[in-house]
């Protein structure tokens, strides 16, 4: 009987209606779990939103830096070759930084000397281009004379003189970007010298920075994101290289003016994805139609287009693999959002700090306790094998193992 009863009321609790949540809560458990996320996500907004106003109010000290840190992936390479042939590191990493101090200069002296033998050229094919221009304005449907031209100048000419002292405050403040720029360029120097010769040391006493429990995964996600990095830059010079060379051989051909420096515009502008492929490719067809016409400055188009179609869909598949993992609408995203954050400053860092975030959020997630850390990338040649043997103890006591001095288990 009393079986009977209890086996009844069971029934009858299952079948009436039970209240949303724990203890009579009326909150359902969807939106309790809802509120939790919410209020942790705003939290994260709110550090994400600190760190980016901490970045704006020190960009004179950060951008020099981030600058420096792809200054030492693109180098770092070349520092570490010399070293394991045997070169004194301090002599390697000088020999780096001269080699990339010719380099530009190099770039620098070569666009200033063909400047300077086309300036005669130049002058008399845009005289030509603006007397064409002129003639075609004059005519319908456009009906633009050159009084109307002169009118145009002279009215030009009256408001720099009304709004000459906004103009000449406008030089004050070029004056102190200026400083501000060799400050920069300070900051660029030193960070790449220091990080270059004691990268390492610095680098450990960062992840010592962390909590105990924290540091091996933080170091593991370092040198993930370092390796990426270094990936990148080195996909990015040998695309912009190349897209450089393409334009070059381009313009050479079809004997448009400023051919050099028509491909050094395309080679840093390689550097910024998607965007600077753009500027660079109009910059072309702009000289092109200027100085050359329609007809040169159509095939200069279908070069570019070339050009682009060969880094998209040959390079990049071909040379990044599995070292860059982002893709292509990651890119055109980050690049817009940098763009819309810091202007050419932030597309320029967006699809390496996005690579390498990436690359060091995957190797932290994947990563669990018992993994092998990066000894030989962290620790000092004459300090690895005491670090090889602490790990070989810390492995036998998770086995339940004990070992003495002279090697016999116990």
């Amino acid at each position: 009987m009393l079986n009977t009863t209890s086996t009844r009321r069971r029934s009858l609790d299952a079948a009436r209606p039970r209240r949303s949540g724990r203890y009579g809560d009326p909150v359902p458990e969807g939106l309790r779990i809802g509120a939790a996320f919410t209020w942790r996500l705003l939290v994260i907004g709110a550090g994400i939103a600190v760190v980016v106003a901490f970045v704006v109010l020190l960009q004179d000290i950060v951008v020099p830096f981030l600058i420096a840190l792809l200054v030492c992936a693109l180098l770092s390479p070349m520092s570490a070759f010399l070293q394991r042939h045997r070169w004194p590191k301090w002599l390697a990493v000088l020999s780096s930084l001269v080699a990339l101090v010719l380099v530009l200069g190099g770039l620098g002296l070569l666009v200033t000397e063909q400047v300077r033998a086309d300036l005669p050229s130049l002058e008399r094919r845009l005289h030509h281009s603006v007397q064409s221009l002129q003639s075609l304005l004059d005519t319908q449907p456009f009906g633009i004379t050159t009084k109307d031209v002169d009118s145009l100048v002279s009215s030009g000419t009256g408001y720099l003189q009304a709004h000459a002292s906004s103009i000449l405050s406008g030089f004050q403040a070029a004056g102190t970007g200026a400083v501000h720029v060799l400050e920069g360029l300070f900051i660029i120097v030193f960070t790449t010298i220091f990080v270059l010769v004691d990268g390492a040391r610095i680098w450990r006493w960062v992840v010592r920075i962390f909590p105990r429990r924290a540091r091996a995964r933080i170091d593991v996600a370092g040198h993930a994101g370092w390796k990426t990095l270094t990936s990148f830059i080195r996909v990015q010079l040998v695309v912009a290289v190349t897209d450089a060379l393409g334009v070059m051989i381009g313009a050479l051909a079809l004997q448009i003016p400023l051919a050099i420096p028509i491909a050094v515009v395309v080679f840093l502008g390689a550097f910024v994805p998607v965007v600077g492929a753009i500027v660079a490719g109009v910059l072309a067809v702009v000289i092109a139609l200027v100085f050359n016409g329609v007809g040169p400055a159509l095939v200069m188009l279908g070069i570019i287009i070339v050009v682009q179609q060969l880094e998209s869909h040959v390079l990049h598949p071909f040379l990044t693999g599995s070292a860059v993992k982002v893709h292509p609408l990651g890119v055109v995203l980050g690049v817009t959002a940098g763009t819309a954050i810091a202007g050419v400053v932030g597309a320029f860092f967006a699809v390496p700090f996005i690579a390498t975030v990436n690359a060091m959020v995957t190797a932290a997630a994947a990563w669990r306790p018992g993994d092998p850390e990066p000894v030989s990338a962290t620790v000092p040649q004459r300090e690895r094998a005491t670090t090889a043997e602490r790990l070989r103890a810390r492995a036998d006591a998770r086995a339940g193992r004990t070992t003495d001095h002279g090697g016999v288990q116990s």
